[in-house]
Order: C-alpha cells, then sequence, then structure tokens
C-alpha cells in the first residue's frame, strides 16, 4: 500500500489515506478536514460506514472530545449537494 495508511473508524478497515475521507471537530462540529491540522478521524468513502461510526461514537472517541455530528453529513457519500 503506498503513502500513509489510516484505519476506518466505521469497519475497522485499513487503507491508504488517500482512499479515505478524513474528518476534524475544531469547534465540537464534524467537519470534512482533508488537510486541516489537529486530530483527524476517518472513514471509507461508505455511507454505512459513516453511519456505523456516528452510531458508535467512534468519531468521539478518537477525536477524544464531545462531537456533534450532522447528519447531513452523509451528503458527502450520497452525492446529494441539497441543503
Amino acid at each position: 500500500m503506498p503513502g500513509p495508511v489510516r484505519t476506518c473508524a466505521g469497519c475497522g478497515r485499513k487503507a491508504p489515506k488517500a482512499e479515505l475521507v478524513r474528518f476534524v471537530a475544531p469547534e465540537g462540529a464534524l467537519a470534512p478536514g482533508p488537510r486541516e491540522a489537529g486530530r483527524g478521524v476517518y472513514t471509507c468513502r461508505r455511507l454505512a460506514c459513516f453511519e456505523r461510526a456516528a452510531d458508535r461514537r467512534a468519531f468521539a472517541r478518537t477525536l477524544r472530545r464531545t462531537v456533534k455530528v450532522d447528519p447531513a453529513l452523509a451528503a458527502l457519500y450520497t452525492g446529494d449537494t441539497d441543503g
């Protein structure tokens, strides 16, 4: 696997960083942050992984803080751009 390897917070699969979606929560609200500074958490590019990570509080656990997960972030996985 070329480049850095990261683990999906939803399914636990290890994959090259470029294949995953990175999130950060600098103000306590989860947001996509491919190049943001600070601690990040990754998921596969599948909606099921995002939902599983949210349900199991994996974002908060990995980021080591209370995190508000906006359901609208699911649009990153489905391609919806409305709203």
